[in-house]
């Protein structure tokens, strides 16, 4: 996943937000628009056994959630064990009922076609599963799966709250320990839905004013998420809470 791909995604993540902190909820809905699908939940993985829905978009995304950890079968539960992508492109085919013999046509009576499920994982932690469903069957094209593993890494990204230590190539704030990368992309979601503007000039804003102030962007951006911390589309200079 290359910097381009990341800032379009969080990028729409923020929009999806409307300048609240980030959420699970904010990364389903972004993917479903994304990719054209009708509907997205995530799952987490408790343990080996044991999932608990974390957020689903509408009734037919819980549904296909609540099937699978009823049957213990599905894409889902699929893409868990092997730790990759479960592409199911037409529900209706009969590769799909020998596979799944009780969650396939639970999942058709749902009103899914197609449902993609894909693995949370940053590193070797496995976190749980994004599932993505539409109406009608068919596959994702290349270019939708790649956005769809980016928005469920960021989903993964938000369930560990700043946890993972994967920094973007040529960011600016690499070497500060307090710059953990969910935080300052949902600092740099909150400025872009606040001010309107790109991805790349909300995250600029937030590091000019860190240099301005001599301090940490990662203090910054909890500052922003912590709602300490407003930025206007005009500066304001008789308050130090408005940027």
């Amino acid at each position: 996943m290359n910097r381009d791909e990341v800032v379009r995604v969080w990028t729409q993540v923020g929009r999806q937000s409307g300048g609240e902190p980030l959420s699970v909820a904010h990364v389903c809905a972004a993917a479903a628009a994304g990719v054209g699908a009708d509907g997205a939940a995530v799952s987490l993985m408790v343990n080996s056994t044991v999932r608990d829905m974390v957020h689903a978009t509408n009734q037919v995304a819980g549904e296909l959630e609540e099937w699978q950890v009823s049957f213990g079968q599905g894409p889902c539960v699929d893409a868990l064990a092997a730790g990759g992508p479960v592409l199911a492109v037409d529900l209706g085919l009969p590769d799909y009922s020998r596979r799944w013999p009780v969650f396939t046509p639970a999942a058709l009576d749902s009103g899914a076609r197609a449902v993609f499920a894909l693995p949370l994982q940053v590193g070797a932690i496995r976190l749980g599963v994004m599932d993505l469903y539409r109406a009608r069957p068919g596959g994702l094209s290349p270019y939708e799966l790649s956005d769809a593993l980016a928005f469920a890494d960021a989903a993964g990204i938000l369930l560990l709250e700043g946890a993972a230590a994967i920094q973007l190539d040529g960011s600016d704030w690499q070497d500060d320990p307090t710059a953990h990368q969910a935080q300052v992309h949902q600092a740099t979601g909150m400025i872009l839905a606040q001010l309107g503007i790109s991805a790349e000039a909300a995250f600029a804003r937030l590091r000019a004013y860190a240099f301005a102030h001599d301090r940490r962007i990662g203090d910054v951006a909890r500052d922003v998420v912590g709602r300490k911390l407003r930025f206007q589309p005009d500066p304001i200079p008789d308050g130090d809470d408005d940027v």
